[in-house]
């Protein structure tokens, strides 16, 4: 019996101010300890320059991160597993986020995104600012893509500690690192999705 080759993820996350950046970084260490091959992407920015100049922590979090790849839709063409991960705005992912999904179509005209496993993550400023919303319309987006929801779902005790959301970690972002419970939280989701995957790709 032939050993199936490794799974492929790509993590694509939009971040503000750092906070959904450390996720997507917990996740990609989480997921190449699980032993898959991961590419780390990040939607381009839509903001005005002169509106990210001005706000100091804006301009520091995308000087941070200038070596970050953009996502294209080639990032998510040859991959087994997909992993978003979005701040909320007013229910939602980010306009960042919504415009590069609208760079999809050609992939999913064709077929390309379909049987994809697929998992979402957020934060808000608040416990009860719209995180679940946000992943449930990220996932509502994935099944019009035919791709395969991976949800942690009540899974694991990780996910209680840290708050207990079934459809994805979800972080309340105070300017503070993630919380050791996020963290684990963060590396449950993904583990169980890698995990998934590679059932899948072993039928």
């Amino acid at each position: 019996m032939t050993t199936p080759s490794p799974v492929r993820m790509t993590i694509v996350y939009y971040s503000t101010y750092g906070t959904n950046h450390q996720m997507a970084e917990v996740a990609a260490e989480a997921a190449r300890e699980s032993g898959a091959e991961v590419r780390l992407v990040k939607a381009r920015e839509t903001a005005p320059q002169e509106v990210v100049n001005g706000q100091d922590a804006w301009r520091a979090q995308q000087e941070r991160t200038a070596h970050v790849p953009e996502a294209t839709p080639a990032d998510l063409e040859n991959v087994d597993a997909i992993l978003f991960s979005s701040p909320t705005r007013f229910g939602g992912a980010t306009s960042q986020i919504r415009a590069y999904i609208d760079t999809l179509g050609g992939l999913w005209g064709t077929g390309a995104l379909a049987n994809k496993t697929f998992s979402a993550m957020t934060s808000a400023q608040n416990p009860h600012g719209g995180q679940e919303t946000t992943l449930q319309t990220l996932y509502i987006t994935a099944m019009h893509w035919g791709a395969i929801l991976t949800p942690p779902g009540y899974t694991d005790p990780v996910l209680f500690a840290s708050g207990g959301n079934p459809y994805g970690a979800s972080v309340t972002a105070n300017g503070e690192p993630l919380s050791e419970a996020d963290k684990a939280s963060i590396r449950h989701q993904v583990r169980r999705q890698i995990e998934i995957t590679q059932k899948l790709k072993a039928q």
